[in-house]
């Protein structure tokens, strides 16, 4: 097989952190290589080199066969090499026409010739089996259509060798499954392409061969018809990982109830007459395809919407007016579906980021003077039970990992006792060891009285870790079934929105 890309003793550094350490690797012709590794392992910083966002401080890159000017995207694409990047680079406002062409057309030039370039975008978008509308305004795409722009703003500037970096974080299963279908197809077309990913049983079905990343060095390559999840996960993270598991304990009183609550957004039914009931020492999982009212019920649980009908109660007291302030001096914690717009603020350090939600607090301040010493320790001891690496209290929390991020959410709510915790998407893009750190957390919580309601796209997770499932429709919710009695069949029925209407859900 040809090489069509080589990356040769590459290195990189910041500060004092050896983010790549001397990482060698390679790429043929027609392969679909993923690059596996820990969050923090140094796998989007590997890809940044290559697509030139950053300067190696040693070791080269060629490109079919010629080299590669460090630091400069522009000459990387004019290679052939094409990004797809996790958090999407489109512009809202504008159509999927215009966010393809931005960019690629001189300032010199009097008129765009956007006849040309839409006919070129729909030989691309008709010969890699990439639908798409390009009259049609970004903010009105899903997920997965905005993921197929990427893909297709790559290939209008001619890119063969194509990376993309955790291109199924926010894709829900059969969204993903329809994007690796395709990647295979772009292969067939010439195509050569990296991914990155933490999901074990995408690395599977997906790829033809996996290189494993562990601390910013290249420490396995295995063909993957010639390995298997169990060794990958234990190349990853240096040691066998195992999910914890749930076992069955006495479940105590409701802490939770919802009653019939209804919730409008722009005179838009968001949640329909929904009810459930959260017990102490008890996970409530809420399973369901993404954008059927996920969001809604977060953001009612989080105090950021209220209920137009019905009653949102947390021990016997009415919590549907409060806001997240409010929601947080009741007792309710919450780890929000989007950790770097909702959960934390990236420029800010640890520590700050550790009180945020209790910087009124006594314990946190003084006649309106932050106590800084306080907050300082408090931070490095959730730094220690909570096995948040890299970081000390005054790191700015941008620097985090995924999952070291994660971790610091999580150790900030279970920390302060809650009686009620939302978790949402808890887990997504988290590598398989961070993973199994979460799911301890969650189930240590639990075992200590919590009433916890989980929101999972991840059905295998929801399982592992609800006492009861519930599945969420277009903003309706169905009956709850015991996590016991939960099979796959059944799951797919109840959120294809099929289950009885003998009764409401409790």
């Amino acid at each position: 097989m040809t090489n069509v890309l080589e990356l040769r003793g590459i290195t990189k550094r910041f500060g004092a952190l050896t983010a790549n350490d001397d990482v060698t690797l390679t790429l043929g012709e027609g392969e679909i290589l993923a690059l596996l590794g820990e969050n923090g392992a140094g796998k989007t910083t590997l890809m940044n080199i290559l697509f030139g966002h950053y300067a190696a401080d040693a070791g080269t890159v060629r490109v079919f066969g010629q080299d590669l000017p460090p630091g400069l995207p522009r000459a990387a694409i004019a290679l052939g090499v094409g990004m797809v990047h996790q958090h999407f680079t489109l512009a809202g406002n504008l159509t999927v026409l215009d966010n393809v062409m931005l960019g690629s057309e001189p300032l010199t030039r009097a008129r765009s010739a956007r006849g040309a370039a839409r006919a070129k975008l729909m030989q691309i978008a008709d010969r890699f089996g990439l639908p798409v509308n390009p009259e049609a305004k970004i903010s009105a795409l899903s997920v997965g259509e905005r993921q197929r722009v990427e893909i297709l703003k790559a290939l209008y500037r001619d890119a063969r060798v194509l990376i993309l970096d955790e291109p199924t974080a926010v894709l829900a299963r059969p969204e993903a499954m329809r994007l690796f279908e395709t990647l295979r197809d772009m292969t067939k077309e010439g195509l050569s392409l990296i991914f990155i990913s933490h999901k074990l049983h995408e690395v599977m079905a997906a790829s033809d061969r996996v290189a494993v990343l562990r601390g910013g060095k290249m420490v396995a390559e295995r063909e993957t018809a010639q390995t298997n999840p169990a060794e990958l996960a234990e190349l990853m993270v240096g040691r066998k990982v195992e999910r914890p598991a749930r076992h069955d304990h006495k479940i105590g009183a409701p802490v939770l109830v919802a009653d019939k609550v209804r919730v409008e957004e722009a005179g838009a039914r968001r949640l329909d007459d929904v009810s459930f009931t959260v017990h102490a020492g008890e996970i409530l999982g809420i399973v369901g395809v993404s954008g059927n009212g996920q969001a809604a019920l977060g953001g009612l649980l989080s105090g950021l919407a209220h209920p137009s009908a019905g009653h949102l109660m947390l021990e016997g007291a009415d919590i549907g007016h409060l806001g997240p302030r409010g929601m947080i001096r009741a007792g309710a914690g919450r780890v929000p579906e989007d950790r770097h717009a909702e959960g934390v603020v990236g420029e800010l350090s640890l520590w700050e980021n550790a009180v945020l939600e209790r910087l009124r607090t006594p314990e946190f301040s003084r006649r309106g003077f932050v106590r800084r010493r306080a907050a300082r320790d408090y931070t490095a001891t959730l730094i220690d039970r909570f096995d948040i690496r890299g970081a000390a209290p005054d790191t700015r929390t941008r620097l985090l990992s995924g999952g070291n991020m994660q971790k610091l959410i999580l150790g900030r709510v279970l920390t302060n006792g809650p009686r009620f915790v939302l978790t949402n998407q808890p887990t997504r893009g988290l590598d398989e060891g961070a993973i199994a750190a979460v799911h301890a957390e969650l189930l240590a919580a639990r075992a200590e009285g919590a009433a916890i309601l989980l929101i999972s796209e991840e059905l295998e997770e929801a399982v592992a870790l609800s006492d009861r499932i519930q599945a969420i429709v277009k903003g309706r919710l169905s009956q709850p079934i015991s996590a016991n009695e939960a099979d796959p069949q059944r799951l797919g029925l109840m959120m294809a929105g099929v289950w009885k209407e003998d009764g409401d859900a409790a």
